[in-house]
This record gives C-alpha cells, sequence and structure tokens, in this order.
C-alpha cells in the first residue's frame, strides 16, 4: 500500500462521521454521558444533523482526550 493511499484512508477514517453509539464506545464511555455533556457542554465537539441525530468526528474525540492528557493527579485540565 502506498503512503498516499494510506493517509487517504486515515484521512477517510478520522473525518468520517460516526453516530452518539460509536462515539460512546470509541471513548469507552456511555451514550448517557455524552448526551449529558451536550447538554451541560464540556463534550466532545459534535454536528448536529437534525433534531434526533447527532454525529461526531473521530478527530474531534481524539482532539478532546487529548486535551485531557496530564501527568499527575495535581495537575488541572485545563480548556
Amino acid at each position: 500500500m502506498t503512503q498516499t493511499l494510506i493517509e487517504e484512508r486515515s484521512a477517510e477514517y478520522y473525518d468520517s462521521m460516526i453516530d452518539e453509539k460509536r462515539a460512546a464506545n470509541f471513548l469507552g464511555y456511555s451514550v448517557r454521558a455524552l448526551q449529558n455533556w451536550r447538554v451541560r457542554g464540556g463534550g466532545p465537539d459534535f454536528a448536529k444533523i437534525s433534531a434526533r441525530s447527532i454525529r461526531y468526528r473521530r478527530r474531534d474525540l481524539i482532539a478532546w482526550v487529548e486535551a485531557r492528557i496530564v501527568s499527575s493527579t495535581s495537575q488541572a485540565v485545563s480548556l
């Protein structure tokens, strides 16, 4: 597989939209946790396709986690 093909597939994977069940599974949280974060704020970015259709990009889920990486419990998460 060529490097260009790998990069294209990688971009497609990270930019494709997934539903909240798959997003919750990707993060290791419950769907209910994602729903609560959407209402209260502080969760990963999402796309509101319609009143009942929410989608996430894997890239945004990873960025949300990366913003919360700390090296000790005394470190505050800066958002």
